[in-house]
């Protein structure tokens, strides 16, 4: 399944070290495209121009602070996510939770980094996830799947799993679906992928694989979608760069 997405990875890790300003600007690109379509498939109604002027430091008029603070933080949490990559840190419950601090900063500060304690539903979804006395018990089986059978997955299927298992405990009050696309890309970025962008415009085939993961743990689909976004996003590098 993966063939050509490695064959064109290959052939990036053949070209580095990449170009200092090269790789700033993929960067840069990457970021505005990643947060933007990040917070649309929430609700942001920010455009991507509106967005990237956020980024810039600049209030658009009309739009709700909360709005301009989901586009910050995001910002902040890709940072955290490049910080963790650099390390070379093994993920933990921990930096779960830091991520979903710095989505939720200023934002609902009393329940940035901490479980929910109500009930919630997925609005579209068949799947509901578990009530709240079961979430830590959920997420300590996450972390051992993660350090036990995770590790001998592809890259793509490992960081689509975590995605997936995660946003089905939906650990959270909120920004659940924020942090879920992060640790997709903390995977992959882990093992030299350029990160990807799960698009606004493909929303409805992205929850309808999420649905199947969790309520058939069939992860083909979602794993498929993943896999067609990475190879778009090494296709930009490799024009950028061949």
């Amino acid at each position: 399944m993966f063939e050509r997405v490695d064959q064109k990875k290959e052939r990036l890790d053949d070209k580095r070290p990449l170009p200092k300003y090269t790789l700033r600007s993929l960067r840069e690109k990457l970021l505005l495209e990643w947060t933007y379509n990040s917070n649309a498939i929430e609700g942001n109604t920010l455009t991507l121009q509106e967005t990237k002027v956020v980024l810039e430091g600049i209030t658009v008029g009309g739009k709700a602070m909360r709005e301009h603070l989901e586009v910050i933080n995001h910002r902040d949490a890709i940072t955290y996510v490049e910080e963790i990559v650099q390390r070379q840190e093994f993920l933990s419950e921990w930096q779960i939770r830091n991520l979903h601090r710095l989505v939720l900063k200023e934002i609902n500060d009393q329940y940035a980094g901490v479980y929910r304690d109500q009930q919630v539903v997925i609005s579209g979804a068949e799947h509901t996830p578990p009530a709240p006395f079961l979430i830590k018990e959920q997420m300590e089986q996450l972390m051992n799947w993660y350090e036990n059978e995770a590790g001998e997955l592809h890259p793509i299927t490992r960081g689509t799993m975590l995605h997936a298992i995660f946003v089905g405990i939906h650990p959270f009050i909120d920004g659940n679906g924020r942090v879920s696309r992060l640790l997709l890309n903390l995977e992959l970025m882990k093992d030299g992928f350029p990160p990807i962008v799960i698009k606004v415009e493909n929303r409805l085939d992205y929850y309808k694989a999420l649905d199947k993961a969790h309520t058939q743990e069939n992860y083909d689909d979602f794993i498929q979608i993943v896999a067609k976004e990475t190879e778009d996003s090494l296709d930009l590098y490799l024009s950028s760069i061949e």
